[in-house]
C-alpha cells in the first residue's frame, strides 16, 4: 500500500518499529515518525510533536466508527460508502 502514495512523513506506533520498514521509508525520503521500542539497543530520534498529531486522527476514526453503517459497511458501492463517511464527518465536525 505504501508504493501508491508519496507522503512527507509516516506516523505509526511502536509496533511498526521494524528496520526493514524504516529502511524502505528512508530510501523513499519519507520521514519515519515512529517512536523506538524501549528495549531497542540503538534509540532513534523521533519528532514527538508530529507524533502527537496521530492521536487526532485516531480519535476522529473512533468517532466515525460510532456510526453503525460505517462501522459495519452497509453500503456496497465505494461511492455510496464514501458519501456516508463524508456525511458522518460533517455531523461530527458540526457537533
Amino acid at each position: 500500500m505504501l508504493e501508491n502514495i508519496d507522503p512527507d512523513a509516516f506516523l505509526a506506533d511502536r509496533s511498526y518499529n521494524a528496520d526493514r520498514l524504516i529502511d524502505k521509508l528512508t530510501k523513499r525520503e519519507i520521514a519515519p515518525v515512529i517512536p523506538p521500542k524501549r528495549n531497542r539497543t540503538t534509540q532513534r530520534e523521533t519528532n514527538f510533536a508530529l507524533y502527537r498529531e496521530r492521536n487526532l486522527v485516531e480519535r476522529f476514526i473512533n468517532k466515525l466508527k460510532r456510526f453503525r453503517a460505517i462501522a459495519t459497511r452497509y453500503d456496497k458501492l465505494k461511492s455510496t460508502f464514501l458519501a456516508a463517511v463524508q456525511f458522518a464527518s460533517v455531523v461530527i465536525l458540526l457537533n
